[in-house]
């Protein structure tokens, strides 16, 4: 494993970090997993305490196996839950139980938005909370994780003396959110950068089009596109950790082996990025990374899954699109959790860190994905399904 120095502790971080929101179900895997990631080196560890039954999990197996010691564990403050500031010991005192530790070594304010949202909580107390917890050392290192605006994010940069940040960052996405200005910016500051979304979640991993995959495969034989996303965004210096969301012990040994065998970046391999995005700005029309912020829907809708079904037409085909659809909207049921029955309460878009328009994405499924006729169709099937 390579490791980069985090400058605001001196710690060295490894470079590649497991992200913790999806682990696997079996909770054997997800300790098969975990270990693969130690035992490869992998040092940076990160959760929350909204990613479901993550914390505790991961608290757990490295109590189990007393890893505690070798790891630095980054987790965050749920701002969405914090109505007083009496809640920011609430849930940091749960946070410690759950990962059966009495300190957090990255400690992130979770989801700041815009800089009117980090306003609202410096006013609530949250600095000097933070301040409190890092002098008595329950919080080693103290940061934020950003989905707004470029402009926001250079505010709220300047607001304090911040020891690192993440954002999400990937090369179809370099001027996204806080983008290449604010991952420059961050660094200049001596503010360490976490990456978050390197794969796009997933998309620039499996997601592909056929046609953008054989570029890679032309230029690098043997390398995956997941080696391309990961070693484009180590070829930044000002990048400190590039967190991936492994979701099992295969996908662990892969990226470590991509951490161990990185090299900067030739001249002619840079230009095939260029290419493969042009490609993929075809297919990935609804920049849904799958974070399942938007859920639950009052409906049972499956946003994310139904976004990456309409993707797929346009990057793998219809076929394959309705197959996803078919199998995550439960379309021909009495009673569907397809898009069309969207009721436009707007809970959904207040949630969505890539401000997607959701209602009006959604209305786009139906119509590609259940034009009319399907959709004459699945209503017959449905009414002689429940006339049964």
């Amino acid at each position: 494993m390579t490791y980069r120095l985090d400058k605001p502790s001196g710690n060295n971080l490894s470079m590649l970090g497991l992200g913790c929101m999806r682990f696997p179900r079996d909770k054997n895997e997800t300790e098969a997993l975990i270990l693969a990631a130690i035992n490869g080196g992998v040092n940076f560890f990160d959760t929350a305490y909204l990613y479901p039954n993550s914390e505790k999990t991961l608290g757990e197996i490295l109590h189990k196996h007393d890893k505690r010691k070798d790891v630095y564990i980054a987790t965050k403050l749920p701002l969405v839950l914090c109505k007083s500031p009496a809640d920011f010991d609430k849930y940091f005192n749960e946070q410690l139980k759950r990962l059966r530790t009495d300190y957090v070594d990255y400690y992130f304010l979770h989801n700041i938005t815009s800089f009117e949202r980090w306003d609202a909580f410096d006013k609530m107390g949250v600095r000097e909370w933070a301040k409190s917890k890092q002098d008595s050392g329950q919080i080693k290192q103290f940061g934020f994780s950003y989905h707004g605006n470029n402009i926001d994010f250079m505010k709220i940069l300047d607001a304090h003396q911040w020891d690192f940040t993440m954002i999400q960052y990937n090369y179809y996405d370099e001027n996204y959110q806080a983008g290449k200005k604010g991952l420059v910016a961050a660094a200049e500051k001596g503010v360490s950068v976490i990456i978050m979304e390197p794969l796009l979640g997933g998309k620039l991993a499996s997601g592909l089009p056929k046609e953008a995959v054989k570029l890679f495969e032309n230029e690098k034989p043997g390398a995956t596109p997941a080696d391309w996303a990961l070693r484009w965004l180590w070829n930044h210096d000002e990048v400190t950790v590039v967190l991936s969301g492994m979701s099992s012990k295969e996908q662990v040994m892969q990226n470590i082996a991509s951490a161990k065998n990185f090299a900067p970046l030739q001249e002619n391999e840079a230009g095939v990025y260029t290419k493969v995005v042009e490609i993929f700005k075809k297919a990935f029309r609804i920049p849904c990374t799958g974070c399942d912020y938007c859920l639950p829907c009052p409906k049972g809708i499956n946003i994310p899954a139904c976004f990456s079904a309409y993707n797929a037409k346009y990057a793998q085909g219809f076929v394959t699109a309705m197959t996803m659809y078919l199998t995550t909207t439960a379309v021909i049921a009495k009673n569907p959790t397809a898009p069309h029955t969207c009721i436009k309460c707007g809970k959904c878009e207040k949630e969505c860190p890539q401000n997607i328009p959701i209602m009006k994405d959604l209305m786009k499924v139906t119509f590609a994905l259940e034009p009319l006729p399907l959709r004459l169709i699945l209503k017959l099937v449905r009414k002689i399904m429940s006339a049964r």
